[in-house]
């Protein structure tokens, strides 16, 4: 497999179930980019690097080799995109994650040969220092969507945290590090849209941003929902059925019914700087200290880990038995010695 042109990158960012699958596979409809369900390779493999010692040649193959086999492993298939190993070593400036990364989303688009590749990894923001390095002319889209409704989302999720406390802390420390990267970075690399705009003016906004990266719109691109990938997508797992269907353009402001009084404003107590910086509206009147105390924080954090076994716990099987094969790759990284 050799390069013929290089893409370009876009990395969105902000906080997962905010909208982000129906996003990607909105713009995964587009000719000009190819947008694969992210296996988030940074966030999984930066904390195991010290598994692997110094990258000299051998390490740095078995990494890629790694990494290739969490990628294939993903829940939701790259369908049509087969890596190449050797590809992403012999096309390495660098032994490194961030390389792994860029050259695996590469090969995506060189598939499809398409412009651009886009990865969902909303986490990735906390890397901006590094993607930078290693993405020239990289490319950020920065998807938000009201905390308290991402809050009500995850409580129902396989992944993440589930205590109120936790999600504002999350939502709060992801949101201001997607505020301070638009600082940092060009208009012309940085596009923001919520997602109550993206569900109740979807055309609008969509044309609106394939201006910004200079491709064309498509109607097929709001009919996301007949397409492979959404539909395998929903397929994959509980929490992404809604890819089947048309965009729930009334899918807003549920924490005001699925949230308790207290936990709007345990949520509020903590964000409600960005929330006002965002533009939502704040509901409590800010005054309850106790509610963020250490023995407050103590239980919290008790609930919390209960309340994540409960959740899986309840979950499908067919949600577990698609995410076992990647969790037992990362527990051979683990055992293994390099």
């Amino acid at each position: 497999m050799s390069k013929f042109y290089q893409p370009q990158g876009i990395q969105m960012i902000g906080t997962q179930r905010s909208g982000s699958n129906l996003l990607r596979v909105i713009l995964d409809q587009s000719e000009a980019i190819a947008s694969p369900h992210p296996p988030h390779i940074l966030v999984t493999f930066v904390p195991l690097l010290q598994f692997y010692g110094p990258l000299d040649e051998s390490a740095y193959k078995i990494l890629i080799n790694d990494v290739v086999d969490y990628v294939e492993a993903n829940p939701v298939p790259w369908e049509g995109i087969s890596l190449n190993r050797d590809w992403i070593f012999e096309n390495s400036t660098i032994h490194s994650i961030f390389e792994i990364n860029r050259l695996i989303y590469e090969q995506a688009a060189i598939s499809k040969n398409a412009r651009y590749w886009c990865c969902k990894s909303m986490a990735n923001v906390h890397y901006a220092d590094e993607l930078e390095k290693h993405n020239p002319g990289l490319k950020y889209i920065y998807l938000y969507r009201d905390g308290r409704d991402v809050a009500v989302s995850f409580k129902k999720a396989i992944v993440g945290e589930k205590h109120i406390y936790h999600l504002a802390q999350q939502w709060t420390h992801d949101q201001q590090a997607c505020i301070d990267l638009a600082e940092r970075i060009s208009n012309n690399r940085f596009f923001a849209l919520n997602y109550e705009t993206l569900i109740t003016q979807p055309e609008m906004l969509i044309r609106k941003l394939c201006a910004f990266l200079e491709i064309d719109y498509s109607d097929n691109m709001l009919s996301f929902y007949n397409s492979n990938e959404s539909k395998a997508t929903a397929a994959a797992g509980e929490m992404w059925q809604n890819l089947e269907k048309p965009i729930m353009t009334n899918n807003k402001g549920k924490f005001h019914k699925e949230l308790t009084p207290l936990e709007i404003e345990i949520f509020e107590l903590l964000s409600h700087q960005v929330l006002t910086k965002l533009d939502y509206p704040i509901f409590t009147a800010l005054n309850n200290k106790e509610l963020l105390t250490h023995e407050a924080i103590e239980v919290y954090n008790v609930e919390n880990s209960v309340q994540k076994k409960e959740v899986l716990n309840n979950a499908r099987q067919s949600d577990l038995d698609r995410r076992e094969l990647q969790l037992q790759i990362l527990a051979d990284i683990k055992n293994k010695v390099v």
